[in-house]
């Protein structure tokens, strides 16, 4: 596949790979929607070019789950219905996926930190601090 010249990653997941996990929001790297990694670092992929990511690896929410297992932050999601309309889910999932990778136990204080530029509508923001901090401690309820 040949991505146009300033293509955004966003636009290849969703438009031309059929990966719609990953949400489109503001467009401007401001609701973190369409977070996923690039390597193990969470990302904004609405404000990525695909040239600036050729050769590295990519993963979004479908690309989560092993053999049929889902990731633990899937999982403690779940456990804690850390979601009401789902919309922004993937994106909360991966930054904290990226959280993870960078720190493996974080405090209550750094994961709303480090969760701060996602937006969640639904306000489930108390639900969603408590499934990553359960992913974290090698949990997931439910």
């Amino acid at each position: 596949m040949e991505a146009e010249p300033g293509e955004t990653l966003l636009s290849v997941l969703r438009d031309r790979l059929d990966l719609t996990g990953t949400k489109y929001g503001c467009g401007e790297g401001m609701c973190g929607a369409c977070t996923v990694l690039v390597g193990k670092e969470a990302v904004r992929s609405c404000t990525v070019t695909v040239a600036n990511v050729a050769g590295q690896a990519i993963t979004t929410i479908e690309g989560l789950a092993r053999d049929g297992k889902l990731h633990p932050l899937q999982r403690a999601f779940l456990g804690e219905a850390a979601f009401q309309c789902g919309y922004c889910t993937p994106g909360m999932i991966m930054a904290s996926v990226g959280l993870l990778n960078a720190r493996r136990s974080p405090g209550e204080d750094e994961i709303k930190r480090e969760l701060e530029g996602n937006i969640c509508r639904c306000g489930t923001y108390p639900r969603i601090v408590a499934a990553v901090r359960l992913a974290a401690r090698g949990g997931s309820r439910g």
